[in-house]
């Protein structure tokens, strides 16, 4: 892009009104539930759409509500996951590159 038309283009953007979201400075972040709800409603349909045809009314069993409890525990598993992880790369530094101790010298 040439400067003149990032010029104009920047000046048509400072002209045009932002929408509220963007004018107030305040922006809607949505929360843990509402994304998770999102992520389930949109991997739903995707299923469904994919397959549909080959497994008809079986497909019917992933359901919103499924995949939002599926998500849920899986959210669980992974904050375990990370603890675990931790633990076991703590030990394997300390293996590594032992504290400097007087016991340890």
């Amino acid at each position: 892009m040439d400067s003149e038309n990032f010029k104009s283009a920047y000046l048509r953007a400072e002209r045009e009104t932002p929408s509220v979201g963007i004018a107030s400075g305040v922006r809607q972040e949505p929360t843990l539930d509402e994304a998770r709800s999102e992520l389930a409603q949109s991997l739903s349909r995707v299923i469904h759409t994919l397959f549909k045809d080959k497994y008809g009314p079986l497909v019917g069993a992933l359901s919103q509500p499924t995949i939002e409890e599926m998500l849920k525990q899986f959210e669980g598993n992974l904050n375990r996951a990370k603890g675990d992880v931790t633990l076991v790369a703590q030990e394997l530094l300390d293996r590594i590159l032992p504290p400097s101790s007087r016991h340890r010298r």
